[in-house]
């Protein structure tokens, strides 16, 4: 078994400085916490796989290709692979779990 707390994943996020911090991989799904500033730019590009948001904490809006929504502590958002999509007008810290469903870039077209 693997078990995690986000407290503790919150924390090893700050101090890698990175936004994004992967703390799950199997082939079939890996998992990550994505924490952007408020006022941040999100500028991730499309997954070659399917995802799943779970916003922890934090207020602000994605856009998946051409539809906007409020997302909030609570709010949940899937992306299908290869869709256009970004968090943007970030007014709170965002804090997301993200679900892959295969492991992230495992579909991935290798060059």
């Amino acid at each position: 078994m693997q078990a995690f707390e986000t407290s503790e994943l919150f924390q090893l996020n700050r101090q890698t400085g990175d936004a994004w911090l992967e703390f799950l991989r199997v082939p079939a799904l890996s998992m990550g916490m994505y924490v952007l500033a408020a006022g941040s730019v999100d500028s991730q590009a499309p997954h070659s796989e399917d995802e799943i948001y779970y916003v922890v904490r934090g207020n602000g809006q994605i856009q998946v290709a051409d539809e906007h929504q409020s997302v909030r502590a609570g709010s949940i958002v899937y992306v299908a692979a290869n869709v256009t999509h970004r968090f943007h007008s970030i007014s709170e810290e965002l804090a997301v779990l993200v679900f892959f469903a295969p492991a992230e870039y495992s579909q991935a077209v290798q060059p």
